[in-house]
């Protein structure tokens, strides 16, 4: 992470504690605390490696998927989902990923990098090739499961099972994500109670974390807020970490709830890229500059370099070819501007 950068009077410029999220703004000038607590800090999950690049309609060379990732590493991410391992067949722009793991720059920061995985045979080349963390995809309903997965819901606990034996025998840590946890594009309502009955048996089975994923953009606050509520209760052991599209534009809103529900942990993709080639209407992961932008000017922390991350931004949405829809890469920041400059805890 960049630290704060001061002139020769004392002020800090552009990379200033607020914007590397490195400091609270004052609660003496207005400021009112939010109806919920939140987390101080956000742990986040760039995705946009591997949910972003995998839905777009191009070839995306081996290089430029390394060089991304080599340029996320130093910008204080906790974790990169780098890769998935799946079926080269199944989602063509991932069948680099043994290509992609060799060529990560580890030097680069202690960012941990995760790849998802499918089922088994993913975990072994996962573990092959060298991730620190693994990601276990299942769907919350079986239309879902069936049409992104090619298997029954009952035969993906069979396969998390196994997979997850796999990662505990080899000390490497997995995430479950329950997709579609808020609605379906195939079936629409998702009984709460089905959710929590997966997330349990998640949690029985040995997942380090559980996270719920707004596959389609389908969630609302008050939804959000309700389901990772009554997880907590349900598995109150398990972290807890919430997957959003901005496919409606309620993203931010949604993410808000998760925070008030005490989650601390989120998925985001740089720019807002990508989507699910097999969820239709998946488009828009909630793009991670704008969240963080967001978190930042509430005084959240998040430890990523919020200036070097637009820059990063601006650069590859050339190098990709496609458009961002990230807010702030048109309107840039404004947390310069949000606090008096002597209010600043430039740590």
């Amino acid at each position: 992470m960049t630290a704060a950068r001061e002139g020769a009077d004392g002020a800090v410029g552009s990379r200033s504690a607020l914007a590397t999220g490195t400091a609270y703004p004052s609660t003496e000038h207005g400021e009112v605390s939010l109806p919920s607590p939140v987390p101080e800090r956000m742990r986040l999950l760039e995705v946009g490696p591997r949910d972003g690049l995998q839905n777009v309609d191009a070839t995306i060379d081996t290089a430029l998927k390394i060089d991304l990732i080599n340029a996320l590493l130093p910008l204080g991410f906790d974790r990169i989902e780098a890769v998935s391992f799946v079926h080269p067949h199944a989602v063509p722009l991932m069948a680099d990923a043994e290509a992609v793991m060799a060529g990560i720059d580890r030097r680069l920061g202690p960012t941990r990098i995760v790849g998802l995985v499918p089922n088994d045979r993913g975990v072994r080349r996962a573990l092959d090739a060298g991730v620190d963390e693994l990601n276990f995809v299942l769907s919350a309903t079986e239309s879902q499961d069936r049409w992104n997965l090619n298997r029954s819901l009952a035969g993906s606990i069979v396969l998390l099972e196994s997979a997850l034996s796999m990662a505990v025998a080899a000390g490497v840590p997995m995430r479950v994500t329950i997709s579609t946890a808020f609605g379906c594009p195939f079936e629409g309502y998702v009984p709460p109670e089905r959710v929590l009955d997966l997330a349990r048996r998640c949690a029985e089975l040995g997942a380090a974390e559980i996270c719920l994923g707004d596959t389609t953009g389908m969630a609302n606050p008050r939804q959000v807020y309700s389901l990772f509520q009554r997880m907590a209760e349900s598995v109150p052991r398990v972290r807890r970490a919430v997957h959003l599209h901005n496919t409606r534009g309620t993203g931010p809103a949604n993410l808000l709830a998760a925070m008030q529900a005490g989650v601390d942990v989120f998925d985001a993709s740089l720019g807002g890229l990508g989507g699910c080639p097999f969820a239709p209407g998946a488009t828009g992961n909630v793009c991670t500059e704008d969240m963080v932008h967001m978190l930042h000017a509430m005084g959240v922390r998040t430890g990523v370099d919020l200036v070097a991350l637009l820059d990063v931004a601006r650069a590859f949405e050339g190098r990709l070819g496609v458009p961002l829809p990230g807010q702030l890469l048109r309107a840039g920041p404004i947390l310069d501007g949000l606090t008096p400059r002597n209010d600043y805890d430039a740590r």
